[in-house]
């Protein structure tokens, strides 16, 4: 596990020169289904959730009760969209970029300056870096990992109600041996990402 007061202290040192900045992540790149997702999340200085870590190092439990912690103390935050229409115009890199800025630029709060999750940063209107594992260093992007994460797996149970064939529930899209045994029996959904079942598809007919 990271060390939770190293998350804090790095989001003190960005402070110093940027006393407004939000963290932002995605979550939903990979998944053969669905919307992806991203959050922004302003904390103000001072504020410590504890357990706080990059969603993919926690409980599905554990996440859950961050997430209502997270929205409770954060000074602001926004968690925004990229439709499966739009992932498949742009492509997902594209996509997730843009859900970010929605992220971004819905802050109730303006943020001067910007952390973005991974080696790449959205076209926003203000000035910020990509953060490289960012979710393990800086408490802001890691908040907006949990925020991002929940929303979309809560996102995707609505989903699985509606097309309960797939069982997204179970999988939240992605590519596991029951989402693929669900494609083979049923075909796809129209929340499937088609340019991501091209290989598959593909590789079935030789």
């Amino acid at each position: 596990m990271t060390d939770k007061n190293s998350l804090f202290e790095y989001d003190r040192t960005v402070r110093m020169l940027h006393p407004v900045f939000c963290g932002m992540d995605e979550a939903g790149r990979g998944p053969l289904a669905g919307d992806v997702y991203a959050a922004a999340v302003i904390l103000d200085d001072g504020v410590i959730i504890e357990g706080l870590d990059d969603s993919k190092k926690l409980t599905e439990k554990k996440r859950e009760l961050l997430y209502d912690e997270i929205r409770e103390k954060a000074r602001a935050f926004c968690i925004a969209t990229a439709s499966v229409k739009e992932i498949e115009e742009l492509n997902i890199l594209q996509a997730a970029m843009l859900a970010m800025k929605r992220a971004c630029n819905g802050l109730e709060i303006p943020a001067e300056y910007a952390l973005a999750d991974g080696n790449k940063f959205p076209p926003l209107d203000i000035d910020g870096e990509s953060v490289v594992k960012g979710d393990g260093t800086s408490a802001s992007i890691a908040a907006a990992s949990v925020l991002a994460k929940v929303a979309r797996d809560r996102y995707m149970k609505e989903i699985a109600e509606k097309y309960p064939q797939w069982q997204f529930e179970k999988h939240k899209g992605y590519g596991t041996k029951l989402h693929y045994e669900m494609l083979d029996k049923y075909g796809p959904s129209p929340v499937h990402r088609l340019s991501f079942l091209k290989k598959y598809y593909a590789a079935k007919q030789n």
